[in-house]
């Protein structure tokens, strides 16, 4: 009655083994490291990155304990602090000599301390939020005025072309503030100038304004199409935040939006504030340009005489490349690049897509320049960085690029990458800056730790004493749902946080309420004369529905938190909806695991050590309280 068949206890070994393994690596702590990863959207980080950091700290007689390549950078674990110290700035002068001008971003960081034999398992510790690790914040302004501003521009020049094409002539088109003034000389070209407009600008609001020969026509954007470009800007500024954050290798950043113009930027373990800073403020933009390609003009400027209107740069492979100044295309145009490979050759390839203004921009620059080289540069700091340097073999339409030629499919890739990073849409300020060290996180740590700690032993003693042998099992069984909650969260590489650690402890606390009431039902069904074998199926059985229900109205309860809260609401319902499910199995199938181990087996069971109760056979009499 009261027996497992063998794969249930299998089943229970195998989940205590993972919950073992996957909640060890969170007690081995983080050690200080330095994490080397690139300045520049065009420099690789590769094997030849991480021989030339191990042979710079090795040469300085600086210690460490791992040098790992992954895709955020190299990182070195280091064994103090004063050595992550000392490693940081001999990694600086030999990495950055030129300190206007850093090729590589040298930050410091955490990594786990974790065994080998746990990470090749992929047992992980979880991340720690800022509350816990320390780390900065930041609340960032979206400039949405500036936003609008650099749209208006750009529609300014789409109109241009766009009247130029439509063979409408006009007397000058200027913006004004927040909206762009068309002037005209006669009625009728104002007429169909408003006409052509309205049927290819649909977000522009129109009016006729001025008499006589000065005749204007006013465009403003629409309200629907001013909210459209303002969600638009906030959205590619936050892809590109995180585009940028994982230079610093933070594990968990939290990068979300604040009410209609703000962004929120939290990087837990982040040490060095000011590289982190420099990083978030960052612009950077896509250039297409043309190449210099006139007999003698690369010579000259190798020997410091550029010709007018050209500038030097260097492509990836090392070569000198001239490219004209003239913009051809800004990375505005562009809405989307993916890899993928030549049709005709099989060659990698990035292609490309651009917006109805970029590709009649792009078809008249190809057609006139078919068989010369156009160059497409990432401008960051001032200081441009030549992406890639195709030949123009066609008239290219439609808006569908491809870019290809002397490329692999790794930087094909990295290629596209680059591309779909893209700029900021907007400038932002940081408007609020808050830093929690590393010892503040310890504490927060170690109060978390304490107070759940003393209110398990809390509920342990109570159980114990109240329920005797039947309160060790369903202590065991708490044990079992604390450590299978906290291996799912480290499997799952969730974030805890401060109100993560108030959920595990109200985890405890209503865990222990399924053991409850199983074993009240145990002795009900003593009470009513069952026998001890009796009691216990029945008792399991009949309190399951009960335990069942309770949970799903909490799980409901925590599933509405985690689909409408946020931040730190979600957090705690995160940890709160797995601990409801853990406590399920634990309270359930384990403790009756055990319960099974130790009275299962047994023909006659003359008493339960379950408290305040004494079984009688019915012959005897029914049951006595004593």
């Amino acid at each position: 009655m009261n027996r497992y068949p063998l794969w249930k206890y299998v089943l229970v070994g195998l989940a205590l083994l993972f919950g073992l393994v996957y909640t060890l690596p969170n007690f081995f702590g983080e050690s200080p490291a330095v994490q080397v990863s690139s300045a520049k959207a065009t420099l690789k980080i590769d094997a030849s990155t991480r021989e030339r950091v191990a042979s710079t700290l090795q040469a300085a007689g600086i210690a460490n304990s791992g040098i790992f390549l992954d895709s955020n950078g190299v990182k070195v674990r280091l064994l103090t602090n004063d050595t992550q110290l000392q490693a940081k700035d001999i990694l600086e002068k030999k990495f950055n000599p030129d300190s206007s001008d850093p090729q590589y971003v040298i930050a410091l960081n955490l990594l786990s301390s974790s065994p080998q034999w746990l990470t090749k398992l992929h047992a992980l510790p979880m991340y720690l939020g800022l509350d816990l690790r320390g780390g900065v914040h930041f609340l960032l302004q979206v400039d949405m005025p500036g936003a609008l501003t650099k749209r208006l521009d750009s529609i300014g020049a789409d109109l241009r072309t766009l009247l130029r094409d439509s063979d409408v002539r006009h007397a000058g088109i200027d913006r004004e503030g927040e909206r762009i003034v068309i002037r005209f000389r006669d009625q009728e070209k104002r007429d169909k100038g408003r006409s052509t407009l309205a049927e290819n600008q649909p977000d522009l609001l129109l009016v006729e304004q001025g008499e006589g020969s000065d005749l204007k026509l006013v465009a403003t954007l629409r309200p629907e199409a001013i909210k459209r470009i303002q969600e638009f800007a906030l959205k590619q500024n936050i892809t590109t935040l995180n585009n940028r954050i994982n230079e610093l290798g933070v594990a968990e950043p939290v990068i979300a939006q604040q009410g209609a113009d703000r962004i929120v930027v939290q990087l837990p373990g982040v040490q060095d504030t000011a590289k982190a800073k420099d990083i978030l403020g960052r612009t950077a933009t896509l250039e297409i340009r043309m190449v210099e390609e006139s007999p003698g003009a690369i010579e000259a400027a190798l020997a410091g005489q550029p010709p007018f209107g050209s500038e030097l740069y260097v492509e990836r492979g090392g070569a000198p490349l001239l490219v004209k100044k003239q913009v051809v295309l800004t990375g505005d145009r562009l809405t989307d690049a993916q890899p993928g490979f030549d049709g005709q050759t099989n060659e990698p390839a990035v292609h490309l897509t651009l917006d109805s203004p970029g590709a009649r921009i792009f078809k008249d620059i190809t057609r006139d320049n078919v068989g010369k080289r156009m160059a497409i540069l990432l401008i960051e700091k001032g200081k441009g960085e030549v992406v890639t340097a195709p030949v123009i073999r066609a008239e290219i339409g439609g808006g569908r690029v491809q870019i290809s030629g002397r490329m692999t499919t790794t930087e094909a890739n990295d290629t596209a990458l680059l591309l779909r990073a893209g700029s900021l849409a907007a400038p932002m300020e940081i408007i609020e800056e808050r830093t929690i060290g590393p010892s503040l996180g310890a504490e927060n740590i170690a109060k978390g730790f304490q107070s759940t700690m003393w209110g398990f032993v809390a509920i342990a003693a109570f159980m114990i004493a109240y329920y005797l042998l039947f309160g060790v099992v369903s202590v065991i069984a708490l044990a079992c749902n604390l450590l299978f909650l906290i291996a799912l969260l480290s499997l799952l590489q969730a974030t805890l946080t401060l109100p993560g650690i108030a959920a595990i402890a109200l985890t405890l606390g209503m865990a222990i309420d399924a053991n409850v009431l199983i074993n009240e039902r145990i002795r009900e069904e003593l009470r009513n004369g069952s026998s001890p074998q009796a009691a216990i199926h029945t008792g399991y059985e009949r309190a399951f529905g009960t335990i069942l229900d309770s949970n799903i109205t909490t799980l409901i309860a925590g599933l509405a938190l985690l689909m409408f809260g946020s931040g730190p609401v979600r957090g705690f319902a995160v940890v709160h909806c797995l601990g409801i499910m853990t406590s399920l199995f634990s309270a359930v199938v384990v403790s009756r695991a055990l319960i099974n181990l130790i009275y299962g087996r047994r023909r006659k069971v003359e008493a339960l050590a379950i408290g305040q109760v004494a079984w009688k056979p019915a012959d005897a009499g029914s049951a006595t309280v004593k």
